[in-house]
C-alpha cells in the first residue's frame, strides 16, 4: 500500500506518499472511551511508545496518524505534512529521538490548530513550551529546548515509522492521554474494541470485589504454586 524506499520519481531521501482514507468516526466515539493503559494491555503490553511525555497537560489524544520521517533536527517534511492533513489527523513524527534541536514549536503549533490537526507526537524534541499548557492541542515528545531547527529536509511522509520504539502505519488510530501513547492499526480494531470491553468489565469487577472485601486471597498464590513454589 506505502511506498517505502526512493523512486525514480523522487530524489533519493524524499518521498510523499498520499493520505489513507480516514477512520470511520465510529472508531473514534468508541475508543475516546476507553484509557490508553487498556488499549495498550489488549495489545499485549509490549506496544507503544516509550518515554512520550505529555507536554499539554493531560487532555486526551484521538486521531488518524500522519506520519513523517525527518533528518534529525530538521522540519521541512514536517512543514509539508501540515500542509497535506485533513481535521482529524494526528501528526507522528519520527525526529530519530534528537533532543539538540527542536522540529515542532509555537508558529507550528497555531498553523496545525488552524489546519484541524488533533495531536502531535515527536521522538524528538519540541520548544516555546508554555504555549501548549493551554491543553489545546495535545503534544507528546522525548524532550523540550530552545534551539530551533534547520528547514533543509530530507524527509519522508505517509510511511511506516518508528517513533520512540512504537510501529505507527499513516492511517493507524493514535491513542494518547497522561499515560502516554498508543498506535492502533485500523485492521485490529473491532477484536480490539472487544478485548479492551472485557479487560474493562473484569476491572470493574475487581475494584468492587476490593471494596466488598471479597477478592480471593489465594489468587496469587495459586499462580506461584502453579510455578512451583511450595506455598
Amino acid at each position: 500500500m506505502f511506498d517505502v524506499v526512493s523512486s525514480s520519481k523522487w530524489p533519493t531521501g524524499y518521498l510523499i506518499n498520499p493520505n489513507p482514507e480516514p477512520l470511520d468516526p465510529k472508531w473514534l466515539k468508541e475508543f475516546s472511551k476507553i484509557p490508553a493503559a487498556a488499549v495498550s494491555d489488549c495489545l499485549g503490553r509490549n506496544v507503544g511508545g516509550l518515554g512520550l511525555k505529555p507536554f499539554h497537560g493531560n487532555a486526551p489524544m484521538l486521531g488518524n496518524a500522519l506520519t513523517v520521517r525527518v533528518r534529525p533536527g530538521d522540519n521541512l517534511m514536517i512543514l509539508k505534512a501540515m500542509q497535506m492533513a485533513r481535521p482529524g489527523d494526528v501528526l507522528v513524527i519520527d525526529g530519530s529521538a534528537d533532543l539538540t534541536r527542536a522540529v515542532f514549536g509555537g508558529i507550528m503549533r497555531a498553523m496545525a490548530l488552524k489546519a484541524g490537526i488533533v495531536g502531535v507526537v515527536i521522538n524528538g524534541a519540541l520548544r516555546d513550551l508554555d504555549e501548549w499548557q493551554t491543553g489545546e492541542l495535545p503534544a507528546y515528545a522525548i524532550g523540550g529546548v530552545h534551539r530551533g531547527p534547520s528547514t533543509d529536509g530530507g524527509g519522508e511522509i505517509n510511511v511506516p515509522i518508528s517513533c520512540a520504539g512504537m510501529l505507527v502505519t499513516p492511517g493507524d488510530l493514535m491513542i494518547g492521554d497522561g499515560d502516554g501513547v498508543v498506535a492502533a492499526a485500523r485492521s485490529e480494531l473491532p477484536e480490539l474494541l472487544i478485548r479492551c470491553h472485557d479487560l474493562l468489565a473484569r476491572e470493574k469487577a475487581t475494584l468492587a470485589a476490593i471494596e466488598a472485601g471479597t477478592l480471593d486471597p489465594d489468587r496469587f498464590d495459586a499462580i506461584l504454586r502453579a510455578k512451583g513454589c511450595p506455598l
